[in-house]
């Protein structure tokens, strides 16, 4: 597709969320470095988001590349209010069971969205979801096997990732929340499918899984609407963290 035929305000919503989602996992996790349960997920979660931050960068390029914007500005300079990441992800890191948790339902939900866009016609967005995704897939059977060992790890380890599937699963499926102007991504076919579409292929796709290890499916999210807009002091901590340099190195890039 043509540049100058794209609904570039509705695609750069689409790629600032994605890119947010991103950064914001990525940043979350690498708090685990050094305080893992055990050495291998030390090395196994800095890895993780490593490779969050890595798609991160290559969104804010491609957003960057729309807008005319440098990617450290639009990945740093904004206030906490000018984020565009997910609900899901505004909750604080929590105890690893709080982590598993909250990795499972998003790399679920970011693997059906990534799945659909990879068939989209803007090709340099659809280039390089073919390439996420094959991270992407690692970061899912990560969480799933997880997931699966506290489940059947006894009575402590299972009510603890319970209670955070129950704290987190009413913003489990803001990375569905619909984008703004949706309608002219989805004409253009940027967006193959609706975001009300992608939600209702992640609920099929992850109920055999709740089912069999008994856990609670998500519900419904509350105020869809603003599943992307309403920040907690969570994130604002995590903002705070993650701008340290930037404001004490003007000019710095990653």
């Amino acid at each position: 597709m043509n540049v100058g035929t794209l609904p570039s305000v509705a695609l750069g919503e689409l790629l600032r969320s994605m890119a947010d989602d991103e950064f914001v996992i990525g940043f979350s996790d690498s708090e685990w470095t050094g305080i893992a349960p055990i050495l291998e997920e030390d090395v196994a979660m800095s890895s993780l988001a490593q490779d969050e931050l890595g798609h991160a960068a290559a969104l804010y390029g491609l957003l960057g590349d729309l807008t005319g914007t440098d990617p450290d500005v639009l990945a740093y300079d904004r206030e906490p209010e000018a984020y565009r990441h997910c609900r899901l992800l505004d909750h604080g890191r929590g105890d690893w069971a709080m982590t598993i948790a909250r990795r499972f339902l998003y790399d679920t939900a970011d693997g059906v969205r990534l799945d659909a866009l990879a068939g989209g016609s803007w090709v340099p967005l659809a280039d390089l979801v073919g390439k996420l995704i094959r991270e992407e897939r690692y970061h899912r059977m990560h969480a799933t096997v997880w997931l699966d060992r506290l489940a059947r790890g006894g009575d402590v380890a299972r009510s603890r990732l319970i209670e955070a599937l129950t704290t987190l699963g009413p913003d489990a499926a803001t990375v569905f929340a619909p984008l703004p102007d949706e309608g002219a991504l989805l004409d253009a076919g940027v967006l193959p499918v609706s975001m009300e579409a992608m939600e209702e292929r992640w609920r099929a796709a992850i109920a055999p899984t709740f089912s069999a290890l008994d856990l609670p499916m998500p519900p419904q999210a509350r105020d869809q609407a603003r599943g992307r807009l309403d920040h907690g002091e969570a994130f604002r901590w995590l903002w705070t963290e993650f701008n340290t340099v930037r404001r004490a190195e003007p000019g710095v890039t990653w």
